[in-house]
């Protein structure tokens, strides 16, 4: 009775307190005070406390330099990544006010560094300090430093040299201020992310590249220079620079691909958003051509890169489709049984780059990836079709190009849709996997984790494989006769061989078509894989090698995301059965071959090659091919960038012959023990 008393008494203490945690009155509100602002929340700042935070941190410092340097003054800005984790970002600019600020009653270091929504970036529309601005909301500078293990701040400004230290967000000490004799001006900012704020601060080097690049290209005329420490006193030194911006980068990306000039187009406009809105101007930069083999749209605002775009995004695909929609209709391009073009159609041979800037903008978000201003989609949708319609006028001939690519776009759009339909179509025939697939032989398991099939060469291998499996969890699908390569078939010629669209079929999750129409509209899914394993089991010979390749070539072409996801795996076979009185020893190489008759010295023993998969004993195929803990397996892994797994599935079956003929004058010299020279 004691015990049940003192277990309900407890449970009333629990519920008590319980109770108490739940209350919500007058003390229950409290607010973030100073660098806690940022540090205890440092997403709603900067998007996230991840590394892309980290990342959009270092950018607020640099945008800074950016607006001095777009406003004329200095024309080189200097960022260095250090080896502990510290940034640098330095300038030649008119450096930051330092000294007391009348208006305010504060010193202007303390509303810089210290102060949320302090700056000189708020009457853009007014005639400020800065006409065209990255930053607006006075964030960036306060933000960072909040965010920061420590900053250190060196200005030089109207003869002297100001100093400031900062730590967790809390200014160290007081602002030094020197006279300063040379005549330079600018600000140098350094600092490290405090991990105690972002759960990574390892910015990779590729993020300075990456950024700063796309900064000189919406820049011109200002070199910008990375340098990354690597050693105690060494640095490793990136200059960035692009003369006439957007146009050379274009020409840079093109190259020789393009199949029309590059046009550079140029305006200004004012207007408003909305009628009871101030009016503010806009100036907008635009470079562009086209090519059927390169392709690229990236739009910048106020220097900051639009990631996901917005209203110039939303501008361009409403021009482009309207303006050559138009030119097609009145040189009656269009045949009668042609739909109209979609900004796909365009977009598949569209090189473009827009760069704008407004002295007032309206981001998503803080992180600023889109911009949403009516009056800049509005503007920019009518000159680019104004801009369009005197390019088509007055360049006939590259007008006509651009029809005909656009053209040809929209109709391999209309046929790969076509193609998939009749893809889905064919998978889709029947009901019943095994009453419609010639002697492929199912297993009992319907538990997915541990289903395997095994893709076997011909009826002989089949019935081995047969003999040897389990058959709970292992199934057996034959190639009959030779299968396709389809890294160089069109897709209607690989969907009317029966032995591809059959393995299809068994597999289950799909093919990723590579369709113009739509990606996500493909029939690939793979929660519908029914195997935990695709094992592509064939002889040890040249014959047995070649039909693995062309199976992988499949897999790799319809469905490369089982490749990626590691569901692939080749079954070794051993070369050669070598017997020693009681002992049998299986060996998969030459070298374990060798080891193997080193190990049996003197003994009498005897080596049988092995003559495929078909003449195993079903014995042998199950210790040495198919039972889990006795085979071996090597997973397919694309360890290393889709370029060079697609030149070397071109090498091996593709156009590339003068390449596979180097390749087996090479290598040809290792597999001439397998070549059957009888």
């Amino acid at each position: 009775m004691r015990s049940r008393y003192l277990r309900l008494r407890y449970h009333v203490n629990e519920r008590q307190m319980n109770m108490a945690k739940q209350t919500y009155d007058n003390d229950s509100i409290s607010s973030l005070k100073g660098a806690d602002r940022v540090r205890k929340r440092p997403a709603v700042i900067f998007g996230s406390d991840g590394i892309d935070g980290c990342q959009h941190s270092v950018f607020e410092i640099l945008s800074n330099s950016i607006d001095e340097a777009r406003e004329g003054y200095g024309n080189e800005i200097t960022v260095t990544k250090f080896l502990d984790g510290s940034i640098e970002v330095l300038d030649h600019g008119r450096g930051m006010p330092m000294d007391y600020n009348e208006k305010e009653g504060r010193y202007n270091w303390e509303l810089l560094f210290c102060e949320m929504y302090a700056g000189s970036k708020y009457n853009t529309n007014n005639g400020g300090t800065y006409e065209y601005s990255l930053g607006l909301n006075g964030l960036g500078l306060c933000a960072t430093q909040y965010a920061s293990e420590y900053m250190e701040a060196e200005i030089h400004k109207n003869g002297f040299c100001y100093k400031m230290n900062f730590e967790h967000g809390e200014p160290v000490g007081e602002l030094q201020k020197e006279p300063y004799s040379k005549r330079d001006t600018g600000t140098r900012i350094r600092w490290k992310p405090d991990l105690q704020v972002f759960t990574d601060i390892d910015i990779p080097l590729e993020y300075y590249q990456e950024t700063i690049k796309r900064q000189s290209v919406v820049n011109e005329g200002v070199k910008f220079i990375l340098r990354e420490q690597v050693g105690t006193n060494s640095f490793e030194k990136y200059e960035y620079s692009y003369e006439h911006g957007i146009t050379d980068y274009v020409k840079e990306i093109v190259g020789d691909k393009a199949f029309s000039s590059v046009q550079f187009w140029q305006t200004e406009r004012k207007g408003k958003d909305r009628a009871d809105m101030p009016e503010y101007k806009v100036k907008m930069n635009i470079a562009l051509c086209f090519s059927n083999k390169v392709q690229l749209k990236e739009y910048y605002h106020n220097s900051s890169f639009l990631e996901h775009g917005g209203a110039p995004e939303k501008a361009v695909k409403s021009a482009f489709v309207s303006q050559i929609d138009s030119y097609l209709k009145a040189n009656s391009r269009y045949l009668k049984t042609d739909s109209k073009i979609t900004f796909q159609d365009v977009d598949d041979c569209l090189v473009l780059v827009i760069s704008s800037f407004s002295t007032q903008t309206s981001y998503e978000n803080q992180t600023k990836k889109a911009i949403t201003n009516k009056f800049i989609q509005e503007a920019m949708t009518e000159f680019l079709k104004h801009s369009l319609e005197v390019y088509f006028i007055e360049n006939k001939i590259e007008a006509d190009k651009i029809a005909e690519q656009v053209l040809i776009n929209m109709r391999s759009r209309i046929k790969a849709e076509s193609t998939r339909l009749n893809i889905k179509k064919t998978l889709q025939s029947s009901n019943s996997m095994t009453d419609r697939i010639e002697k492929f032989v199912d297993c009992r398991s319907k538990d997915v984790n541990e289903r395997e099939i095994f893709i076997v060469e011909g009826d002989s291998a089949l019935g081995a494989c047969k003999q040897a499996r389990d058959s709970a969890f292992q199934a057996i699908m034959p190639v009959r006769g030779k299968i396709l390569n389809c890294l160089k078939a069109e897709y209607p010629k690989i969907f009317k061989s029966e032995i591809i669209t059959d393995l299809i079929k068994v597999l289950g999750c799909g093919v990723e078509v590579s369709s113009k129409a739509n990606k996500n509209l493909s029939l690939f899914n793979m929660d519908n894989l029914r195997w935990s394993k695709v094992i592509i089991c064939t002889d040890a010979d040249v014959d047995g090698f070649q039909i693995r390749t062309l199976i992988l070539t499949m897999i790799y072409r319809l469905m490369p995301t089982l490749i990626k996801e590691g569901k692939v795996f080749i079954a070794e076979s051993p070369l050669y059965e070598i017997n020693c009185k009681d002992d049998t020893y299986f060996c998969y190489t030459e070298k374990e071959k060798a080891q193997v008759l080193e190990e049996i010295g003197d003994k009498k023993y005897t080596v049988q090659r092995s003559k495929g998969l078909g003449e195993n004993e079903p014995e042998m195929m199950w210790l040495t091919t198919m039972n889990p803990k006795t085979r071996r397996l090597i997973k397919v892994e694309p360890d290393y960038s889709p370029e060079a797994v697609a030149d070397k599935f071109d090498l091996l079956l593709g156009d590339n012959l003068q390449g596979r003929k180097d390749y087996i004058a090479e290598n040809g010299y290792q597999y001439i023990d397998l070549t059957d020279l009888s």
